[in-house]
């Protein structure tokens, strides 16, 4: 059932102060953030970013992705360009010679990311010839550029993570994408309990999980409050918001693109159900946010994927770097990595 009540700033500085002083909000409190009005977002907005600045400080989080491996994925996600259940023409190619990875990380550096990750598509990564070369990537990265390393390769097995452990691997990405509600909708080849196992032999392993989602996906206000919860019920504390950018040939091809106010508020729930998170936008925001990029910056969150994306083109990185110097904002500086003997 849809919440139609909307809160006016009064209350919305009441929730922040109450996430100052320690405390937490429930998921109703939650939901009427989320539904406040556009003339009081800039309100959200403020106290969202009040919340940050006393959780995570001043720092913006930069990474970076290479899309190692193209195409032909079995998986049927209704969102996804890579999927060979769609129609979509997008470039295919197989597994990345090691080279390749190497000088995308060193470009990425040079565009101002810590850190670096290797994503495949596909539903997992079970041929050892090639978890074997992505190892090897991932130790020539670290090695030769200092960037801190995290890979997303599908399914993983507790096994393949002690291995990613054992290497430096700082986080491995595996996003929920949705809320366990809305989950069935997007897609049938896996489901939300494969998810889980991924997350928890990551976690087992050692390994900080980086896990969020994609707004857009025909789901309710509420389900996104509840994709939130489900993060914080996994002590998710790097989370990646991507917005959907349609891609012909998919089912969502013709999603109607979300309003920006409507994208930062739901930033704004996201910080205040998760104080302590890194949280970051990442694919999506050029094309949804557009002059509005620089107020997720403002309005909670303190991380941004440069470059590009997956199967999109992001913005020129030095854009990236101008708005948050604009902001007064720094950025952080890789962890040292530590590596098992």
């Amino acid at each position: 059932m849809t919440t139609k009540q909307t809160i006016g700033y009064e209350e919305i500085i009441a929730y922040a102060q109450r996430i100052l002083d320690g405390g937490e909000i429930t998921p109703k409190e939650a939901e009427e953030l989320i539904h406040v009005s556009d003339e009081d977002t800039m309100i959200l907005l403020a106290m969202a970013d009040k919340i940050r600045q006393k959780f995570s400080g001043n720092e913006v989080d930069l990474c970076a992705i290479v899309n190692a491996r193209s195409g032909k994925c079995p998986e049927n996600c209704k969102f996804c360009a890579q999927s060979a259940h769609h129609e979509t023409g997008v470039t295919v190619y197989p597994f990345m010679s090691e080279e390749d990875i190497v000088e995308h990380a060193r470009k990425a550096k040079e565009a101002g990311a810590i850190r670096f990750s290797i994503v495949t598509s596909g539903r997992n990564t079970n041929n050892p010839k090639e978890f074997e070369q992505i190892l090897s990537a991932l130790r020539r990265i670290h090695e030769e550029t200092g960037l801190e390393i995290c890979c997303s390769l599908g399914l993983l097995t507790y096994e393949q993570a002690v291995q990613l452990k054992a290497i430096g691997v700082t986080r491995y990405h595996s996003n929920i994408e949705t809320a366990p509600s809305n989950f069935p909708n997007i897609c049938s080849t896996h489901n939300f309990a494969d998810k889980m196992s991924t997350i928890e032999n990551a976690k087992k392993a050692g390994i900080r999980v980086c896990s969020g989602g994609i707004l857009g996906l025909n789901e309710t206000l509420e389900q996104r409050v509840e994709m939130a919860y489900e993060l914080k019920r996994l002590g998710i504390d790097s989370v990646p918001l991507n917005i959907l950018n349609p891609i012909k040939g998919t089912p969502f091809e013709h999603n109607k693109p979300l309003p920006p106010l409507e994208i930062l508020r739901t930033f704004a729930m996201f910080r205040f159900v998760l104080p302590h998170a890194q949280i970051r936008t990442a694919g999506g925001r050029e094309v949804n946010l557009r002059d509005l990029q620089a107020l997720a910056l403002s309005g909670g969150l303190n991380g941004i994927m440069v470059g590009g994306y997956l199967t999109t083109d992001g913005r020129s990185p030095l854009q990236d770097l101008q708005m948050i110097e604009d902001l007064h904002l720094e950025r952080t500086a890789p962890q040292p990595i530590q590596t098992q003997a």
